[in-house]
């Protein structure tokens, strides 16, 4: 015996479905543009802080190369008794052009008074470094000559870098030492 079922109710049910249906089939145009509006803001609130990390690694490349060169020029000083005048003389691997900055030794005094490195950034957000090895005289019973350096970073990004004071300790306006 098949179970009798009534019309009016088996009409009610199928309209009831389909009603279902359509009010199930996705998400409205108000309800997506706030998803869109939510994600602009976390985006426009994280965008600069990312921007700005990108930045310090980028400098993190020329800190590290001008202290480099700061001590390859002392090491090249104790071997030779004078400074060198190229990047390339010293030996150490370091390209003298990179996607961010340039590396130039820009002034040797006299051989063994005085050498500078800069690491010059090429791009305009991204902060310029020098640094700066000089010769002093020691003990005066020994007549040692000894070597001192400074690694110094500009206040604000630029794209210059001047040569410091002959035989500076300090750095030069605009820019602040690296050492703690």
């Amino acid at each position: 015996m098949k179970p009798v079922i009534n019309p009016v109710l088996q009409a009610k049910f199928l309209q009831h479905l389909n009603t279902k249906k359509k009010g199930d089939e996705g998400f409205t145009l108000i309800e997506l543009l706030v998803v869109v509006i939510i994600i602009g803001v976390l985006a426009a609130i994280a965008l600069p802080s990312l921007l700005g990390q990108v930045n310090k690694g980028k400098q993190a490349e020329a800190k590290q190369n001008v202290g480099a060169l700061n001590r390859a020029q002392q090491a090249f000083f104790l071997e030779g008794q004078q400074f060198a005048s190229t990047v390339s003389a010293l030996g150490i691997g370091i390209q003298t052009l990179t996607n961010n900055f340039s590396y130039a030794i820009t002034a040797v005094n006299t051989g063994t008074v005085y050498g500078q490195q800069n690491a010059t950034s090429i791009k305009p957000a991204l902060k310029s470094y020098y640094g700066t090895v000089a010769t002093m005289t020691g003990d005066a019973s020994t007549s040692e000559a000894l070597t001192v350096a400074i690694a110094c970073e500009s206040v604000g990004p630029t794209t210059t870098v001047t040569p410091a004071k002959l035989g500076a300790t300090t750095c030069d306006t605009g820019f602040v030492s690296l050492s703690k």
